[in-house]
């Protein structure tokens, strides 16, 4: 089994993002790895709020640093790229952490309409952290 962080939005429309979210994890028990997903733990009632943007970049601050540990990040693309994914895909390009992208077969229904878009963030965000020293 090896250690895999998940990237799949959760700002938004929540409780859609949240039940994708289980769906990714279970996606890589089903591959025989071990997800951590930080945006399940630390948005849960009493822990840290999304909506305050201290507390949100705390979040993202601590799941990223668990995720050092991680052997891989998996980003589930259904649903488009978030601005806290992209952060996440960079840490993980700066990192040295190879970075893979998936979908849900029984999600293609529901994937995002405008996919196009979702390649062009990646790219912007992949160009940016290519030109950083």
């Amino acid at each position: 089994m090896i250690k895999v962080l998940v990237e799949s939005p959760f700002k938004g429309n929540q409780r859609r993002n949240v039940t994708y979210a289980r769906a990714c994890l279970k996606d890589c028990f089903l591959r025989g790895e071990a997800p951590f997903a930080s945006h399940l733990l630390y948005t849960q009632e009493g822990v840290l709020e999304d909506d305050i943007p201290e507390e949100r970049t705390q979040g993202i601050e601590a799941g990223l640093l668990w995720g050092s540990l991680a052997e891989k990040t998996m980003v589930y693309i259904d649903l488009g790229l978030s601005s806290g994914m992209v952060y996440g895909i960079a840490r993980a390009i700066l990192e040295g952490r190879p970075v893979e992208f998936r979908g849900l077969k029984f999600w293609e229904n529901k994937r995002n309409e405008n996919f196009q878009e979702t390649l062009e963030t990646l790219g912007k965000a992949i160009k940016i952290f290519e030109e950083a020293p």
